[in-house]
């Protein structure tokens, strides 16, 4: 791994300091009105916890209904707005945000708030969030330009219309570019409630008030944090819900569903339900591996970001023939990591983003130490800031728990297996298959091409985004279009037109330039 060493430039210091300083009093934004309902929760800073960002007001029943109803209000303008009229804003926004105030600001609340450091700060606030922006723009026009054939005499059109009701987007704390949730459905005409994880108030705070400044009408998008359970309690079960863009736990994505399911009959439409969710991502390597370029993907893969990214590995395939020099090489580059405040140069990597989830860490790795199977790392500390240790566990179970749950934390797990003929890289592609029931990312590792073909082939649903000789996380909007299946999602690919066909609802309209004038048999034959 490497970190930037280099002292921060003004522009990003400046940043920082006007973060620091902000203590934000947060509030919801319904209609482009702010509203403060004395309901607030602390924001601070995961890797500093004592140090205070500010406050966010926290929504009820009671803003949620005022919320649907300022965005079914502002639907009559938007929804019928030209695309190039509704590109506008968010066009600008992706401007505002390339050079400026509001890309120092945006990486400094996202190393504050989010304990990113400099490097993972600028590719996700300043970089990754106008990719978005551009892709989305890009492929709503070329949405528009799918249209049918039309034979002489026949003038035949697709209108792509907004979904008719608001969408529900829920975003998760781990990227400031997954308000691409409330934003992409939002460009096709929708209008939008948005609820973002409560450990990311302030970067959802600020990604508001740009759009506000760029341009977007009030009630396009209605922002409101607080409780999911609270909120979704009133949002979900809303005759006006038309679709749920989320992004989050597994858990929580089949508790939407449930939901829905439940009250399927009180809707206006059918909701659509977009989800991309939980992962246990996997290397698998194969004899021939380059050792390496396989050493540096797992610890790059596992422990950026503190592994708290959907596309982290977090279980690793190993042949017992490159065990010991990669075990080793494993080693020293874990030990190499620099954890601490990401704000730092130097730093590899923050802390966790909670309280909540440093205890789920602290007990797993508990259990781990218990058990035997930390290799390196394997340590927490939340007196200052809610850290955990990059951690290297070696099982002997590929059922284990380590090899199954996803965790969401810097510690990967090998299972080392014994490659003594085809049949156990068989077995093994089998156990990668069958492990778990997740499906979002996996690589394999390996200079035989054979191998390649065949592990290709066994683990063709076991990703959405399938890597060769490469970490699998890191996925470039417009590249490797991301999202996964069975129990890590719906795959509708964000960035990409297939995500954006789920938030559109397509109007045929045939045109007869010459019309039918007579009612005879033959007509009727010919119809």
């Amino acid at each position: 791994m490497t970190a930037s060493s280099v002292p921060h430039p003004p522009g990003l210091a400046a940043g920082l300091a006007e973060v620091r300083a902000g203590d934000y009093d947060i509030p919801l934004v319904i209609g482009g009105r702010e509203v403060r309902t004395g309901k607030t929760r602390t924001v601070v800073t995961p890797h500093a916890h004592a140090v205070r960002l500010g406050q966010a007001h926290h929504a009820g029943a009671a803003e949620v209904l005022q919320a649907v109803d300022a965005a079914r209000n502002a639907s009559r303008d938007w929804g019928t707005a030209t695309p190039q009229e509704r590109a506008k804003p968010f066009l600008r926004a992706a401007e505002l945000l390339e050079s400026g105030p509001w890309r120092e600001r945006m990486n400094a609340a996202a190393m504050l708030e989010l304990s990113k450091t400099r490097d993972q700060a600028e590719g996700d606030a300043s970089g990754e969030t106008v990719e978005f922006i551009r892709a989305n723009v890009a492929n709503m026009a070329a949405m528009a330009e799918m249209q049918p054939y039309s034979p002489e005499g026949v003038r035949n059109h697709v209108e792509y219309r907004p979904l008719e009701g608001f969408v529900f987007a829920v975003s998760p704390f781990n990227f400031v570019s997954t308000n691409n949730l409330a934003f992409a459905p939002a460009l096709l005409g929708n209008t939008v409630l948005w609820k973002p994880h409560q450990s990311s108030s302030l970067v959802a705070h600020l990604s508001m008030q740009l759009l506000r400044e760029a341009g977007l009408p009030d009630g396009v998008i209605n922002l409101v944090h607080g409780s999911g359970a609270e909120i979704g309690e009133t949002a979900l079960i809303h005759r006006e819900l038309a679709a749920v863009h989320f992004t989050g736990s597994t858990g929580t994505f089949q508790h939407i569903w449930n939901t829905v399911g439940r009250n399927i009959g009180g809707y206006r439409d059918f909701p659509r339900l977009v989800g991309e969710t939980g992962g246990k991502d996997f290397i698998v390597a194969h004899p021939s591996a380059d050792i390496e370029a396989l050493a540096v993907a797992c610890v790059r893969g596992a422990y950026e970001y503190q592994g708290q990214k959907c596309a982290a590995p977090s279980r690793i395939y190993i042949p017992r023939s490159i065990w010991q020099a990669l075990k080793e090489r494993l080693v020293e580059l874990t030990r190499s990591v620099t954890m601490g405040d990401p704000t730092a140069p130097g730093t590899h990597i923050g802390a966790v983003i909670s309280a909540r989830q440093h205890a789920k860490h602290a007990e797993a790795l508990a259990k781990a130490r218990a058990e035997g199977v930390v290799v390196t790392g394997g340590g927490t500390d939340d007196s200052t800031g809610w850290f955990v240790e990059p951690t290297l566990l070696e099982v002997t179970d590929p059922h284990s728990a380590f090899m199954t749950e996803e965790l969401f934390a810097p510690v990967v797990a090998a299972y080392v297996y014994e490659d003594d003929g085809h049949a156990a890289w068989q077995e093994t592609l089998r156990l990668v298959d069958e492990s778990t029931v997740y499906a979002l990312t996996g690589a394999v590792f390996a200079e035989d091409e054979a191998a390649i073909t065949e592990a290709s082939s066994v683990l063709r649903y076991t990703a959405g985004n399938f890597y060769i000789n490469d970490k699998p996380s890191g996925a470039v909007v417009g590249q490797q279009p991301f999202g996964g299946a069975r129990a890590s999602g719906t795959n509708d690919k964000v960035g990409t037109v297939w995500n954006l066909i789920r938030f559109a609802s397509p109007l045929s309209v045939k045109r007869n330039e010459n019309p039918p004038r007579t009612s005879g048999n033959d007509a009727w034959a010919a119809q």
